[in-house]
């Protein structure tokens, strides 16, 4: 039976276009992301929507609040994380905020990264095929699937709709 965890993941664009913000999950031993760089997000609770998922989890792991931010795409990510847990991701790009930014969180050191620089950095393999999508000029909205086995993803297709 198919039955997903259900999260957001954004990506906060800086005001000149040119960079994201970024956290290093370095702060736990036991963090199955350690040393690895990823958008901000988590998991939805049962009494939101996707929205006001992605704001809360930018508002907490950042301090920023969300002003403006659209819904780049979705991936199914089947077999993913140490049980092999399904997951629904909805993936958010944040043009606007207001706040003050937080230099780290609970999971790691945020910072800004050039994104012609991003696939250079430790991050998911599967991560390498979506990122493109979330910054490119296409107003579509992209809907992945990304089988992962054994913690690689063993395939990638989507649309775009």
């Amino acid at each position: 039976m198919y039955r997903p965890i259900i999260g957001t993941l954004g990506y906060i664009l800086s005001p000149d276009g040119l960079q994201t913000l970024l956290v290093h999950r370095n702060a736990r031993a036991s963090d199955q992301h350690l040393g690895k760089y990823n958008g901000l997000g988590g998991k939805m609770k049962a009494n939101e929507d996707v929205v006001s998922c992605m704001k809360r989890e930018i508002r907490e792991e950042s301090g920023l609040d969300c002003t403006e931010m659209r819904l780049r795409g979705t991936v199914n990510w089947t077999g993913f994380g140490p049980e092999s847990e399904d997951w629904l991701g909805f993936i958010f790009l944040i043009t606007g905020y207001s706040g003050t930014l937080r230099s780290r969180n609970e999971e790691g050191d945020l910072s800004w990264h050039p994104l012609a620089d991003i696939g250079a950095l430790p991050m998911w393999e599967g991560d390498r095929y979506f990122i493109p999508l979330v910054f490119d000029a296409d107003p579509r909205i992209f809907h992945g699937f990304m089988p992962y086995k054994n913690g690689r993803p063993v395939a990638w297709k989507y649309c775009r709709c």
